[in-house]
């Protein structure tokens, strides 16, 4: 788990906010750990290495 935090801010429909945090809710996990989630599986997806201390990586952005 990572030991600092940022904020994303992000806007979305009211009734999909809603809906979503629902469905969370009976699920038993919070809103942000599912973003987080998808956060991770994207940037896996997308072959980005990220990390402590590790310079981020990623092939489709030249240096």
């Amino acid at each position: 788990m990572e030991t600092k935090s940022a904020r994303l801010t992000v806007l979305i429909d009211p009734n999909k906010k809603q809906a979503f945090e629902q469905l969370c809710a009976s699920q038993d996990i919070t809103p942000s750990q599912v973003v987080r989630q998808l956060i991770r599986d994207y940037l896996d997806k997308h072959g980005v290495e990220y990390g402590q201390g590790t310079p981020v990586k990623n092939p489709q952005v030249k240096s």
